[in-house]
């Protein structure tokens, strides 16, 4: 980059830096340090939260998915927006789960089921949410090297390292210093000061984009010449897309339904909020926070698959897929025994000549079917010395294209511009995962076993200093591990040793008194055995599984069982018994770990429920509303106020709430549910032809989301700085409580007993 483009970055990074630093001062209790003291608004919720959700990693995970899959499956999201938005404005699962005041999940769950299982649930809960975040600094760090052009060693004082783990342990230690200052309170104000300065930066990048690249003439061809059934515009036409199918959305609705709230990777964020109804609209809210941030990510990701496949940028994208295979075979392939391969692969490229070590390999020319022969071709060159190294590189060229194509069409001042965006999204995901991650090892792991209060000082103490073990720990496993899947499947298959079995113990201990311990112990122990399970197969496969079946004979009865269990179910589940890659995919995986988990926890609950529980109790209702709060009536469904319930209005709600809730409404199911009940209709009576679903793409996604991002722009703009200064305000006024520790004492928090020990609430039968 430039110089002026490193002055760009350095003066966006100072501004996050200083208000970091500024902001540890308003931590006074261990409330502050992991909830932000309870007092934010629905702008800095809403804001933060969005901004720490949408990682770099994130962006590089939905690059992967929409080069390889396209937007034509997405297109069947469409099913889910009715369920959406029930769930988005009545606040389900949001808005109990805010009343119950639990720092963490894992609090929570305890005050539901019992503290074996809040202890049992936080170490799934933490080795799940560690290894899932431990590649975050790999890809990201990588995404900034191959953006940047920086070398893969660096030396210093006349050593030489990785560079990678260089720009790791910077990124890591910026983030530690983010969690640790100020804990929730920075990482909330940190990175809601990011998102909105990213509106306008975003905003610069989709413009210079937009103006570079014709729609008509280079777009819209590009993305059109697909093969049959692989489609990346027409949802009518995906029926061989295997990863990211119309399986992948359905699991996805199913998930929402059952795994809400499950994945606390930003877990202050569902409990900061003032009030349970500030939480919910903070959610309400985030309909439309995305603006140019989603369209930006969308428009990168078809700009660079335009560059690489239209005949107009063919010399100078053969050039970047050179220079993108070398640079990665270099990163992946380091060590003396690849020095022959690596030399006929430099050969291959220079000259055309594919590799003796493929013996019988031919070379085959660019098409617009396959402009990238020379990928399959390298990595098979490298499978002859290692099969692992050759997976490696494919997921790392896949995951590099994006930034490779960006480097090579961005000018000076933008590319400073997308660098600042990409690392205030690496450091706002890093700092509200490092926070998490290393809060539910405290709060839900060491807390409970330790059964007495720290001081506030040694809690704090330990909730530095685990954030910083969890920091060294993704440093270590992202300089070792190397990853063989999309991101997005690593994401599924990882986290699926807690969303296995979480969902039903969550939802089901927030709207089902009959749920008990049993249940919850029963659908997250299976839950998270079928996904361990699943891990274990996927990485054991191709190096130990696959060989042993085959010399066993084996082979073909399992091939035969597995096959056929899929066959009523193809294309859309299609489940082959191959050499280099395990039959079931994470989706697939997650999907029956959640099956499992759901039947489990009903039928065990059911065996095992002798009362109902008190949810007047946890949630603070009625005799029970924590003090100095007003108590909130929650009347019963009728006809008279279904609409009102549909749309989740409340006493607590203002005009400006009702018309928020409304907006949402009818653009979500006017716009969004309405053109796609009628476009579903219209290609199922008379099918469009693909240049028709060119169009609708330029209108949806580029046209239509361009406005709403100028006007959220400056609304989240407003509404945020505002919001920024009435969390200052809150948070100097507010009381210290030294008991609100994450304690649980008979069900209820430790603050709440200290409430009924003094006799402020009156005993019902049910709590003796």
């Amino acid at each position: 980059m430039h110089w002026i483009d490193w002055v760009i970055v350095a003066a966006a990074c100072a501004v996050v830096l200083f208000i970091s630093v500024k902001a540890r001062s308003f931590v006074r209790s261990v409330a502050d340090f992991l909830t932000a003291g309870r007092v934010a608004g629905r702008y800095v919720v809403s804001v933060s939260s969005g901004e720490a959700g949408m990682g770099l990693i994130s962006a590089v995970a939905l690059f992967e998915v929409y080069y390889n899959s396209g937007f034509g499956y997405s297109f069947w999201n469409g099913l889910s927006t009715p369920l959406g938005i029930l769930f988005l404005l009545t606040g389900y699962c949001i808005y109990r789960f805010r009343e119950t005041r639990a720092m963490t999940m894992g609090q929570f769950l305890e005050m539901r089921y019992n503290r074996p299982f809040r202890i049992y649930a936080g170490v799934l809960q933490s080795i799940s949410g560690v290894i899932n975040y431990a590649i975050f600094p790999a890809v990201s760090a990588r995404f900034l090297i191959y953006f940047c052009n920086l070398p893969l060693e660096v030396n210093i004082f006349g050593l030489t390292f990785p560079t990678m783990g260089v720009v790791m342990a910077i990124f890591l230690s910026v983030g530690v210093l983010v969690a640790t200052t100020g804990g929730m309170i920075t990482i909330m104000v940190t990175d809601c000061v990011q998102g909105l300065l990213s509106y306008p930066l975003y905003a610069i990048v989709v413009v210079y984009l937009l103006m570079q690249f014709s729609w008509s003439n280079e777009i819209a061809p590009a993305l059109l010449d697909r093969p049959e059934g692989m489609s990346l515009l027409n949802p009518f036409d995906i029926s061989k897309l295997r990863d990211f199918n119309l399986f992948y959305i359905l699991v996805g609705i199913f998930s929402s339904v059952f795994n809400r709230m499950s994945w606390s990777g930003s877990q202050g964020f569902n409990t900061a909020a003032l009030n349970a109804h500030e939480q919910k609209m903070a959610a309400v809210l985030g309909t439309w926070r995305g603006g140019f941030s989603t369209m930006m990510f969308i428009i990168l990701a078809i700009v660079a698959y335009t560059f690489l496949h239209h005949a107009d940028f063919a010399p100078r994208a053969k050039e970047v897929r050179q220079e993108l295979a070398w640079k990665t075979v270099n990163d992946v392939a380091g060590d003396a025994r690849f020095a022959a391969v690596k030399t006929e692969i430099r050969d291959y490229m220079d000259y055309g000549v594919a590799p003796p070590v493929l013996e019988g390999a031919e070379t085959a020319s660019e098409t617009a079917l396959d402009p990238e022969p020379m990928l399959s071709v390298v990595k098979d060159a490298l499978g002859t010395q290692d099969p692992g190294v050759a997976q490696t590189f494919g997921s790392i060229y896949g995951q590099m294209r994006v930034p490779m194509v960006l480097r090579n069409i961005l000018p000076i001042g933008i590319m400073g511009v997308f660098c600042a965006i990409c690392i205030f999204l690496l450091v706002s995901t890093d700092a509200s995962y490092m926070h998490s991650w290393g809060s539910i090892i405290v709060q839900d792991i060491v807390l409970p076993v330790r059964n007495k209060p720290f001081t506030p000082k040694q809690q704090l103490f330990w909730l530095r200093l685990v954030i910083t073990g969890v920091a060294v720990f993704a440093f270590l496993f992202s300089s070792y591990f190397a990853q063989i899947d999309f991101i997005i499947m690593f994401f599924a298959i990882t986290g699926a040793i807690w969303l296995g079995g979480a969902g039903p113990c969550i939802v089901g201990g927030l709207y089902w008194k009959r749920g008990t311990s049993a249940g919850a112990f029963a659908a997250l122990t299976l839950g998270s055995g079928i996904a361990t399970g699943g891990i274990i197969a996927q990485k054991m496969w191709v190096g130990t599984i696959y060989p042993w079946l085959a010399s066993s004979g084996l082979l073909p009865f399992v091939r035969t069982i597995v096959e056929g269990v899929s066959r009523p179910f193809e294309p859309y589940v299609l489940w082959r018994v191959t050499p280099d890659q395990f039959p079931i995919n994470s989706q697939e995986i997650y999907f029956l770990g959640l099956l499992v988990s759901i039947f489990s926890y009903i039928a065990v609950s059911l065996l095992t429920s002798r009362e109902s529980f008190n949810m007047d109790r946890m949630l603070h209702r009625g005799v029970y509303t924590h003090k100095g709060e007003k108590p909130v009536v929650h009347e019963r469904v009728t006809w008279g106020n279904l609409w009102q319930k549909l749309l989740g209005f409340t006493p607590e709600y203002t005009r400006g709430d009702k018309a928020l809730a409304w907006s949402v409404f009818i653009y979500s199911m006017g716009w969004g549910f309405g053109s796609f009940v009628i476009i579903a209709l219209w290609n199922l009576i008379t099918p469009w032809p693909d240049a028709w679903w060119a169009g609708w793409f330029l209108i949806q996604n580029i046209i239509i989301a361009g406005i709403i991002g100028v006007v959220t722009s400056i609304w989240f703009t407003i509404g945020g700085s505002i919001d920024l200064y009435r969390l200052f305000r809150r948070l100097e006024e507010e009381d210290v409580n030294v008991l609100d520790d994450g304690r649980v004492v008979g069900h209820m928090s430790a603050d709440d007993a200290a409430d009924w020990n003094a006799g402020r609430k009156p005993p019902t039968e049910s709590d003796s």
